[in-house]
This record gives C-alpha cells, structure tokens and sequence, in this order.
C-alpha cells in the first residue's frame, strides 16, 4: 500500500513538472483590406462554364498552364483572375490580389 502511494505521489509529481506553463505565445497575421480584392466589381466565369463560353466572354487568356493530372486541370490567367477548368468545365475562379 505504501509503495503504491509513492507511486501515485511520484507520477503526480511528474505531470505536475511536465505539464505546460501557461506562457503560451501566438503570430498573429493579418491581410490588410486594401489589398483584397472586391469581388462584386468584377465579372468572372461561374463554375460548370465551358472553356469555349469563357473564351467568347472574356477573351484569349494571357497566359494557359496545363492541363496537368488526372482529371486533367488547367489554369487560364486573364488581368484581374484565375480561371481552373477540369477537363472543358470551370472548376473555380480565383481574384488576383491588388497591388
């Protein structure tokens, strides 16, 4: 019985000596709001376009990256966005930060 109560009491102990501090210490980042961009002044292509459809409303992108994987995934860069299609389809739309 008292050997158990000198375990008990040595792990106690050494919780008690491994546990934490409390000085704990966090970055914070931040993005500074002009530097985002408003996305309701700028018309981008919506997700399920074709590429041919973005082609006639927006124009020849200035530059195309892929496709690339499977499913194959492009990347089509105009001034103010990024376009990613799977396959023929718009995948998603991403806006360029300001700068």
């Amino acid at each position: 019985m008292k050997k158990n109560n000198m375990m008990l009491s040595a792990l106690a102990l050494a919780a008690f000596i491994l546990a934490p501090s409390g000085n704990v210490v966090a970055e914070q980042i931040t993005i500074p709001v002009g530097s985002q961009t408003d996305r309701a002044s700028i018309s981008t292509p919506q997700i399920g376009m074709s590429q041919a459809s973005v082609r006639a409303k927006w124009g020849a992108p200035v530059e195309i990256q892929g496709p690339v994987g499977e499913p194959p995934i492009s990347q089509w860069y105009y001034q103010d966005f990024i376009v990613y299609f799977e396959k023929d389809r718009v995948l998603h739309t991403v806006l360029k930060p300001k700068r």
